[in-house]
């Protein structure tokens, strides 16, 4: 049983930022517990043709470590893995990856004050500090019809492309519309004999303003260094802007929502197909996608936009709800994630083996989307209400990132081992949240979205205001925040005492920061 300071779960942008940080500031007993046999996170498991970010290269990268080589405006997704893999590299943090480690329990011991995290391949680890960096994009979601198991011909979601599998000349179904379908779809069409899309709710979609980033750029970027900070900075404010319309001045959305028709008006001339495409909610309500070739694509005379409700999967395609068998050799899931409920039954445990899915059974909460009362020393990155509807995520993981590095190093100056935010200040925080939300696109635009959780209908999943608004409030971290734990004998917390079996063991004093 190997036993670590700060335990990382995920090799992705949160996960290897994470790491990296924990480096700069010269902390170097962690661990970084990847599941896959190599780094990358969502910019691994998605290699759909097409991949690509949406947001610009400059800003969807680490602050620290910009990359003058970027080739497009938005990167594809091959040189988003190699940037990271570069990253792993250049900041030394190879040393501390252990591959081929899927998480099956993190559950926190109270007596030793440590977590103790089992792995699929029979690995334990114990760790003072847990941090997750399982995004919300890493579990591929499948829809609920019947007969899925039924299909007999080749079937994948798109995180998990068959590459070997070949499509030309074949029937293609594709059920979902969302930001990898409008992607994958244009680049598989002309290769295909027929597509039929399944579309439920047509996305409203703007232009992609792409281009190739040309040599001057990419030298000036490499040998003027502040020439690529100027491009970020514009960057930055043009994307922050865009919070005016989704959270702050909701109306506003009217404006942009005319080029969105602009748009599709000069891009599919049928009136037939462009009512078939038109959403009937305000833009913004649901994720604004961005392309320049999804259209075209639909209007091929071998691509079909199915609206029916599909009934069923039948061993030889899909059943709509007009009674059609659309018939398919290959079935593709473009049907996105696991995004209100990352985490499954089981997998985390907080004080008294509570199950973090119980916890969450009204709807997903954090303080600051990165702690939550009666799991010490969890800290999450890209957490509940710190996803973006307008700008990077980088931005938001660099936050966190700082914010729990604050933590870390409060802890150390006040000899705590073990830290909890207040259960009073956590509530109070999320209770402004959901009132801000409440007057957002998300919640007055007239659509359901997976921003919203499906039980509860609240937006667990958005950051409601300008990004720099929560830089500032992760900024400095506060020790009033939370209840602080004295330190445990060391002998105690290393040994590897057994793993709490059910009831809950006692918990160390509170120093005087709990009073």
């Amino acid at each position: 049983m190997e036993t670590v300071d700060v335990a990382i779960i995920g090799s992705g942008f949160a996960g290897l930022g994470m790491a990296i940080r924990l480096k700069q500031a010269g902390t170097h007993d962690f661990l970084v517990m990847e599941k896959a046999d190599s780094i990358g996170g969502t910019w691994r498991d998605n290699h759909y043709p097409g991949c690509a970010c949406d947001v610009q290269s400059h800003v969807y990268s680490f602050s620290f470590a910009p990359n003058p080589h970027w080739t497009r405006m938005f990167a594809p997704q091959p040189e988003i893995r190699a940037y990271l893999q570069a990253c792993a590299e250049r900041f030394g943090i190879e040393p501390h990856l252990r591959f081929g480690k899927a998480l099956s329990q993190a559950t926190y011991d109270e007596t030793a004050q440590r977590w103790r995290l089992r792995f699929a391949d029979g690995t334990r680890v114990n760790a003072r500090v847990l941090v997750s960096g399982m995004g919300g994009l890493s579990r591929a979601a499948l829809p609920d019809i019947a007969g899925l198991d039924s299909f007999e011909g080749k079937t994948f979601h798109s995180q998990q492309w068959d590459h070997a599998y070949c499509l030309d000349g074949k029937r293609v179904a594709v059920i979902g519309t969302g930001a990898s379908a409008i992607q994958f779809v244009p680049r598989i069409a002309p290769r295909v004999a027929r597509l039929s899309l399944f579309q439920r709710t047509p996305p409203w979609i703007m232009p992609k303003p792409d281009r190739s980033v040309t040599r001057a750029e990419r030298w000036l970027f490499e040998h003027v260094p502040a020439t690529q900070k100027l491009v970020r900075a514009g960057l930055y404010w043009q994307l922050e802007s865009r919070a005016l319309g989704f959270s702050v001045h909701p109306a506003l959305m009217k404006q942009v929502q005319k080029l969105a028709m602009k748009h599709l008006r000069r891009q599919v001339p049928d009136a037939k197909l462009r009512r078939t495409l038109e959403p009937n909610y305000t833009i913004g309500c649901k994720r604004v996608l961005i392309s320049n070739d999804y259209y075209p694509a639909l209007a091929r005379s071998n691509v079909e936009v199915v609206t029916s409700t599909i009934v069923r999967i039948a061993p030889d395609g899909v059943v709509t709800g007009d009674g059609t068998l659309h018939r398919a050799d290959c079935l593709i899931y473009g049907t996105g994630f696991h995004v209100t409920d990352p985490f499954p039954r089981g997998l985390v445990r907080g004080r008294g083996g509570v199950d973090i899915v119980d916890v969450w059974r009204d709807g997903a909460h954090a303080y600051l989307g990165t702690t939550l009362p009666g799991f010490p020393n969890f800290f999450m990155i890209v957490g509940p209400n710190t996803g973006l509807g307008h700008h990077s995520m980088v931005f938001m993981i660099e936050s966190q990132i700082e914010y729990i590095l604050g933590a870390l190093r409060a802890m150390r100056d006040e000899r705590a081992d073990a830290i909890e935010v207040r259960g009073s200040i956590e509530r109070a925080y999320n209770e402004r949240i959901q009132r801000k939300l409440s007057h957002a696109i998300w919640s007055t635009g007239g659509c359901n979205s997976w921003y919203l959780d499906p039980k509860t209908g609240k937006n667990t999943t958005l950051w409601p205001g300008f990004a720099w608004r929560f830089r500032q409030a992760t900024k400095r971290f506060r020790m009033t925040d939370y209840l602080a734990y004295a330190e445990v004998d060391d002998r105690q917390a290393d040994t590897g005492a057994p793993e709490p079996d059910g009831a809950p063991a006692a918990v160390a004093h509170p120093t005087a920061h709990s009073a």
